[in-house]
């Protein structure tokens, strides 16, 4: 494969990982995961262009803008199946809902919701909803919103390529090990968005987004050992939530 169709391909690839769209791949296009995660990215261009429209729609209907943030968060959402909240509530609930690693990886297993990832859920939900309010209240609200999508992805190959796998099955097991090229290319595509949208600010909110994963990492590894798809989707949720409070407090 050249690399001009890797360049389609991967975002394909990854929209596929990432979101629940009708996305048609070959079995053997998943060869190339690993590969293809610096395209997560990319993902939250897409995922932020859809929370757009829903705001649009919200907007053109003559809805307040609490309205539309609601609409914002339910095109996310929708989209991504809700996949990167329920990694969060499955590592609220193993790493504090566990005495050891093997227990805790054995929580986030668990395909039902204990008390720690209800009130995760909860309380990361209702920030993110104040934040986008307040982002709505700006007249340039479209690359902020997309560029917080952007950025809350582009750390999720670094972690993948720093932390060994927890576990011997689950998606990141199956994307396999991600390099470091893939890694960089993703964090460099979620600073041109930070950028882009909010001028050399963008660098303190890309400093944030590194530290909010990096904690992320951090607790992962003295949790578990390793990072899981449920630890990439739980610092997608942090890194999103930091970015929009430094939003805010900016």
């Amino acid at each position: 494969m050249t690399p001009q169709n890797d360049l389609f391909r991967d975002p394909a690839l990854a929209l596929s990982l990432l979101t629940r769209l009708p996305i048609k791949l070959g079995e053997a296009d998943y060869d190339r995961a690993a590969q293809a995660a610096w395209a997560y990215s990319v993902v939250g261009i897409v995922t932020g262009a859809l929370s757009c429209f829903a705001v649009g729609v919200a907007f053109w209907l003559g809805l307040p803008i609490w309205v539309a943030a609601v609409f914002a968060i339910a095109a996310g959402l929708i989209a991504t199946g809700a996949m990167h909240e329920d990694g969060l509530a499955d590592c609220a609930d193993g790493f504090w809902g566990g005495w050891d690693p093997a227990m805790r990886l054995k929580i986030m297993q668990d395909s039902q919701i204990g008390t720690y990832g209800v009130l995760a859920l909860l309380v990361f939900q209702a920030l993110r909803f104040g934040a986008v309010v307040e982002i709505l209240r700006f007249d340039n609200w479209i690359l902020p919103l997309i560029a917080v999508h952007v950025a809350s992805r582009a750390l999720m190959p670094a972690i993948m390529n720093a932390l060994p796998h927890a576990r011997e099955t689950g998606l990141s097991r199956s994307v396999g090990k991600v390099s470091k090229q893939a890694a960089l290319k993703a964090a460099a595509i979620g600073l041109i968005a930070l950028l882009l949208a909010f001028g050399v600010s963008g660098l303190a909110f890309a400093a944030m987004a590194a530290l909010a994963s990096f904690g992320c990492a951090r607790l992962a590894l003295s949790k578990i050992g390793g990072q899981t798809g449920d630890v990439c989707g739980a610092s997608q949720q942090v890194t999103e939530v930091t970015l929009l409070l430094c939003f805010m407090a900016g």
